[in-house]
């Protein structure tokens, strides 16, 4: 029987875009990162092909959950493109576009299933095939994803555990000193968490990817709670 493991990766950036609905001149963004999101950074890891339905499919089966450890500034950029040719080909008009991101975010993103394709994330994450983004090309990471010092053994991966019991002891990501020095004022952290359909307290996301295929991307439905945890205590730091 394969060893299960958690897989936990740090998502902080000055800029942060993990869009669900956007359509053409509307880019919107959910408000923590999505299955979507994440399977296609990984996939860049990996150099999963946008077309390869098998390997798109093991990252999305992969059960995950996200903790919001600082949560980001919604801000929206209005964009203007000038010149761009009409429908007809008989002139050019300006295209006016709506362009929201979150600003200063910092997300704990866990992925559980067996240890070795973990333990090959890992190596893939610090390692990738092609540049690693949150969501939009330009919005690149500001640290590294999986950092040295993550439970001592094993960087980046807690053998043996689930996603709840990682979600409640992890390490808080948050190393600035004016958050630091107070936590009681710190509200708990938020946490999206997948769990099956039949739970009474289950949310629909439509966010898991089957395809990425230029024209036709193709998704499906998954289920998640919301809810809050407190900050893990300094000692929850040694698995």
């Amino acid at each position: 029987m394969a060893e299960p493991a958690v897989l936990a990766l740090r998502f902080e950036a000055p800029m942060q875009s993990w869009g669900v609905r956007s359509r053409f001149t509307y880019r919107d963004t959910s408000l923590e990162p999505t299955k979507s999101g994440v399977v296609g950074l990984l996939g860049a890891a990996l150099g999963v092909e946008r077309t390869d339905a098998a390997g798109i499919s093991r990252l999305a089966g992969l059960r995950m959950a996200v903790r919001v450890e600082r949560e980001g500034i919604l801000e929206r950029d209005y964009q203007v493109t000038t010149d761009v040719p009409t429908t007809k080909g008989t002139g050019h008009r300006n295209v006016v576009s709506h362009r929201y991101y979150l600003a200063d975010a910092l997300f704990l993103v866990l992925l559980e299933g067996d240890r070795t394709y973990a333990e090959r994330l890992r190596d893939a994450v610090l390692h990738p095939t092609w540049p690693l983004f949150f969501g939009r090309k330009a919005h690149v990471p500001a640290c590294p994803l999986i950092l040295p010092e993550e439970w001592g053994l094993g960087t980046g991966i807690r053998p043996e555990a689930t996603l709840e019991e990682v979600l409640q002891s992890h390490p808080w990501q948050e190393d600035r000193p004016e958050q630091r020095s107070d936590t009681a004022t710190v509200p708990d952290l938020r946490a999206v968490i997948e769990v099956p359909a039949a739970r009474s307290d289950a949310e629909p996301r439509y966010d898991v990817p089957v395809t990425f295929a230029s024209g036709r991307r193709e998704f499906r439905q998954r289920y998640v709670r919301v809810s809050h945890i407190p900050i893990p205590p300094v000692e929850s730091a040694s698995p």
